[in-house]
């Protein structure tokens, strides 16, 4: 077959392997013995692994045990809380294996085939189709796909920079190895292959690399931690619960023999699944998968949901330089003259011109020769051939020499083109000489350097057969080249830099190289570090990286180590990279990103790629990570309350052995409109509030003593409503009523500062609660009744007692836990203090305060009253009555004043004017309270009256000059 002489003509074994390469008899005895080339190298994560990460959770098994026992039970109303686990897990599952299926296709496009020589033919085959002593055929643009021994070349060179990190191609010889996954760039030759399968270099490290471990992440970490609290108590407290609902029910004997066993477990699971944080789990696969569909489209692909957290937390990232900081390409920067250069050759200043117009038409001719390498081929653009020139001699170049030589029949003389120190020794490097001193004083930029040099004597037949240099060489110019640097380097390391993250370039490259490319993508960096000198000790190799921040000839053993040393001394590490290299320090790090030009096995164990290669999408990585956490610290609050107080509750009535005042059905109403629906849409809010550890710590921080509200609350009303003499389904709506008032304030709470949209979604929460207690087939469904005129004053008040109790844990909170930053928000509107304040400003401050104060009085008043118009139903024949709407519309509002009320401090102009719409809207809803009413009612006049003060005021000169502007509202500034 054409091209099979020139490629195995200089083999110099005498086997008939190595000249025709193997029979198909061979063929088959190594593959029959597995010693073929076959590897299976996950290209992303398994099926079965997705499966498990996300449905074998210790949550889901609590969830599932109890939505198990319910349907047992014949009790399938009370177990829709089983839907958030189905939920979780489904969430979970699709987003992942979307992102295997893509990462998948990437691997089958990008698959290379390889080329073999058996029995005199040359066949195309998979590469796990090669097998041990397989004779390849290499040529350029094709990846070596065994580990092989080099049988012949031809001008051979090949790219180990996936492997090895060094950027410079490598010329092969007779007797040199190549590596598994390296890309031939030039020239062709015939390997025969000595490792195959998961012994080649490449596998090796697929093969360590491939070994899965989760991503590191704080808020899956702390929601388990609070899964594993609950787990150790839940079966203690359901043993005491199911007790205390028995003897409730009459006593062991009494139940089991009337069937009342099945409410004392009914009871029980509402207790214990009250306990479990249920929303905030999948609230948090929701946020990341929102989050990983974001990014998706921003041409990120997330392999693993809580990987969209990482990058938020990373303070350390590692850069691999070729293929992450570069494109991995040499690019033609400039030509020096030198100005000896043309008086040595001619003394005329024609002659200088002529030189030009020479030197242009050599370098364009040494970039468009058929062996040139990639740098010189980098000269083509700036050197393009006008006119081709007839070679009458030439020497090909050689990485063992470093130059090349060609005497042409238009030119006279001899031109060569290498490096400096390899075509004029010395002087190439000495102060002494005009050379010297410009080739060091370019060096040192990091651009690697060529010299052209010209000989008035063509070259010999001699000259060309010893390969040796013309005599009387000049100097005529110096070449530079540089790496080309990714566009986007230098802004988004400006943009780490900003955000106070250390940044560790690591390269297999050569320390200066590295450290002139740092410089150039605007690191102030004087020199880089050789990771031959680095310690073998881990702790004197992260003193190292502390102080060090560029290293080169770094090996891909080295770049894990260094991962490990850093995470150490308490960094949180992001590793980038393209290569196989690059694979187990990627691996190593908490989060891992490759780049889709990269192998595979990097992207396979990579927990983000960048499917475009554009390094500019980190920045949006880390404000996604930054959202995500700052608005699950946020509802986290919201379920971690819930847990608290559930377990109290549990803890309470089982020691007081009183029945518990919930159904499992009942406690989804609460669940769901209070917490879930509106956390939804809270956790997807933008935020872009900065990092800060300790995000468990700030979400109990609230959550234990505003549970401790709740639950002791809830259990003062329970006295009450025993006293009263209630049965049993008033109580539980009583229970139910106050949990849903108490639990829209928290979202509230929470929710500040409010803006349109927040109110939007909290007004919405309390419409759908009216529905859920007004619409007949809802109240039947959900098992609420009318409690009374006498339990409802006294709810009412409780409310009223826990509410307040709230406000106050919320201030404490912000002021003692929260930055201080968020606890002395400046006011928005507000002038610049002065030494004296005038009398004007003094009386604004003063009605403001009153405002201030009215608001809140308002705020207390109008949600007591409305829950009494609500449940007080002036016509006890309609159930839906205008009445009953109007007194929870006017609950509804006087908590949207609370919520707002403490915005017209700080001057906010959209909290005065959200205020001034509730409290119109509020003034409406008890005229009609008074109007339709079948008695005056004290109670709505005096709302009124207080309504339309509050109006007032804030609308009068001298406050109203202390608001700001509506779009100037500080309300979306401050921390959640």
């Amino acid at each position: 077959m054409a091209g099979q002489g020139p490629i195995l003509s200089s083999v110099e074994s005498t086997t008939e392997t190595d000249t025709n390469g193997l029979t198909r008899t061979e063929v088959a005895e190594r593959v029959a013995s597995g010693k073929t080339n076959a590897f299976s190298a996950d290209t992303s994560r398994s099926a079965w692994s997705i499966v498990r990460a996300n449905v074998f959770t210790l949550f889901n098994g609590i969830v599932f045990a109890c939505f198990l026992v319910l349907f047992l039970v014949g009790r399938w109303q009370d177990a829709l809380f089983g839907l958030a686990a189905f939920a979780n897990a489904i969430i979970g599952c699709v987003q992942e294996f979307r992102a295997k299926s893509a990462l998948d296709r990437l691997a089958l496009m990008n698959a290379p085939r390889a080329l073999v020589l058996r029995e005199g033919v040359q066949a195309e085959v998979a590469p796990g189709e090669v097998v041990l002593d397989d004779v390849l055929i290499l040529r350029a643009g094709e990846q070596v796909p065994a580990d092989a021994r080099i049988l012949t070349s031809h001008g051979l060179q090949i790219d180990e920079s996936m492997l090895t990190g060094e950027s410079d191609p490598v010329e092969k010889q007779p007797g040199d190895d190549a590596l598994s996954g390296a890309v031939v760039v030039g020239g062709e030759g015939a390997a025969q292959a000595t490792r195959v399968g998961a012994d080649s270099y490449a596998n090796r490290f697929a093969g360590e690399a491939k070994r899965f471990s989760l991503v590191s992440s704080e808020l899956r970490a702390s929601v388990d931690r609070v899964l594993k609290w609950v787990s150790w108590v839940i079966g203690p407290v359901g043993l005491l619960v199911l007790n205390a609902q028995i003897i409730v029910g009459g006593g062991y004997a009494t139940v089991f023999s009337s069937g009342a066993w099945v409410q004392a477990v009914v009871n029980t699971i509402a207790a214990l699944t009250a306990m479990i944080p249920l929303g905030l789990v999948l609230m948090t696969s929701i946020a990341f998968a929102v989050g990983a569909s974001r990014l998706a489209r921003r041409q990120v692909l997330v392999n693993e949901l809580p990987a969209v957290e990482g990058l938020a937390r990373v303070d350390v990232v590692c850069l691999d330089k070729t293929g992450t900081l570069t494109v991995g390409e040499i690019g033609f920067d400039a030509a020096h003259p030198l100005a000896g250069s043309t008086t040595e050759l001619s003394g005329t200043a024609a002659a200088v011109t002529e030189l030009s117009g020479t030197a242009a038409a050599v370098l364009s001719w040494f970039a468009a020769s058929p062996d040139a390498n990639a740098t010189a081929r980098s000269m083509g653009t700036a050197y393009p051939v006008t006119q081709p020139l007839v070679v009458r001699g030439y020497v090909p170049f050689s990485s063992a020499r470093k130059w090349s030589a060609v005497t042409f029949s238009e030119i006279p003389g001899a031109w060569v083109m290498g490096a400096p120190e390899m075509v004029f020794g010395d002087a190439a490097t000495s102060d002494a000489t005009e050379l010297g001193r410009m080739v060091t004083t370019l060096a040192e930029t990091g651009r690697r350097t060529l010299v052209l040099g010209r000989s008035e004597t063509p070259l010999s037949e001699a000259d060309i057969e010893s390969e040796q240099l013309p005599s009387e060489l000049t100097a005529v110019l110096v070449l530079t080249f540089r790496e080309q640097v990714r566009p986007d380097a230098a802004q988004t390391l400006e943009y780490f830099t900003r955000q106070e993250v250390g940044i560790r370039i690591i390269s297999g490259d050569n320390p200066r190289t590295v450290a002139a490319i740092a410089r150039e993508v605007g690191l102030d960096v004087a020199e880089g570090y050789d990771a031959r000198r680095l310690p073998e000790g881990d702790a004197e190799l992260a003193d190292v990286l502390d102080r060090h921040s560029v290293f080169g000839r770094v090996t891909p053993e080295q770049k894990k180590r260094m991962v490990t040393a850093l995470q150490s001394h308490g960094h949180t590490v992001a590793m980038t990279g393209d290569g196989v290299n690059d694979a187990l320090a990627i691996k190593a790090a908490d989060i891992g990103i490759a780049m889709n030009s990269g192998s595979p096995a990097t992207k396979a164990v990579a927990r983000l790629v960048l499917l475009d290669g554009q390094f500019s999408h980190l920045p949006d990585v880390v404000a996604e990570g930054r959202q995500v956490i700052a608005n699950i610290e946020r509802v986290s609050m919201l379920f971690l309350n819930k847990t608290v107080y559930a377990t109290l509750l549990a803890i309470m009535f089982g020691v007081l052995v009183l029945e518990f005042p919930f159904l499992p059905r009942q406690l989804s109403i609460t669940d769901g409109l209070t917490i879930g629906i509106p956390a939804f849409f809270l956790a997807l809010m933008p935020n872009a509030a900065r990092y800060v550890p300790g995000f468990l710590r700030r979400s109990l921080s609230f959550a234990i003593p505003s549970g401790v509200v709740v639950a002791l609350g809830l259990t003062w009303y329970t006295f009450v409503a025993r006293g009263l003499g209630v049965h049993e389904e008033q109580l539980r709506t009583g229970a139910t009523v106050i949990l849903a008032v108490v639990g829209i304030w928290i979202l509230a709470v929470l929710a500040r500062p409010l803006n349109r949209f927040k109110v939007i979604v909290v007004g919405a929460m309390f419409v759908l609660l009216i529905a859920v207690f007004t619409i007949p087939l809802a109240r039947e469904f959900f098992v609420l009744v009318d409690p009374g005129e006498d339990l409802a004053i006294a709810l009412t008040g409780i409310t009223i007692v826990m509410v307040a109790a709230i406000e106050v844990v919320r201030l404490l909170h912000r002021r003692l836990v929260l930055s201080p930053k968020t606890a002395t928000t400046t006011r928005v509107g507000a002038r610049p203090s002065t030494a004296t304040t005038p009398p004007a400003r003094v009386v604004a401050g003063i009605i403001t305060t009153v405002v201030v104060v009215l608001a809140y009085a308002f705020g207390v008043l109008a949600t007591g009253f409305g829950i009494l118009v609500f449940l007080g139903r002036y016509d006890p024949d309609v159930s839906t009555s205008a009445f009953s709407l109007a007194g929870a519309a006017i609950a509804l509002f006087g908590l949207l004043v609370l919520a707002v009320a403490a915005g017209i401090r700080r001057g906010s102009g959209l909290s005065r004017l959200m205020l001034t719409i509730f409290l119109g809207v509020a003034i409406a809803l008890n005229a009609v309270v008074i109007v339709f009413g079948d008695r005056w009612d004290w109670g709505a006049a005096v709302t009124v009256l207080v309504a339309a003060t509050l109006i007032a005021l804030m609308w009068s000169p001298p406050v109203a000059r202390g608001f700001g502007r509506i779009r100037e509202s500080s309300m979306g500034a401050a921390r959640p």
